[in-house]
């Protein structure tokens, strides 16, 4: 096929057009190439969900510290969490921990 038999073609003709070459590679330019382009865009805005999916964790987090700290005012219960999260005893008294088999660490679970 000679050059003279592809100008002929209906859609050379269009893509020749000196508009449509500018605004092709306009559009390449802001798609890719380009500081602002799309793919960074789309990078950035999956990182702002990821963000905004740990901000709520965090929240939530926030609100169960602040009423298991409401709940510790009472000396009875930060002797509770004592107990029961450290392990604390009172004199004269022993403490026994049971573990089950399937809590217990193995050589599979490393």
């Amino acid at each position: 096929m000679k050059f003279k038999d592809l100008k002929k073609k209906p859609w050379f003709k269009f893509m020749s057009n000196k508009y449509v070459l500018v605004l092709t590679v306009f559009i390449v330019w802001m798609l890719f190439l380009d500081s602002n382009s799309w793919l960074i865009h789309r990078e950035l805005n999956q990182e702002i969900e990821e963000i905004e999916a740990n901000k709520l964790y965090y929240q939530k987090e926030i609100k169960s510290d602040k009423q298991i700290l409401k709940e510790l005012e009472d000396s009875i219960e930060i002797e509770r969490f004592a107990r029961e999260t450290y392990f604390m005893k009172r004199p004269n008294e022993d403490i026994y921990i049971i573990e089950y088999e399937d809590s217990l660490k193995t050589d599979k679970d490393e």
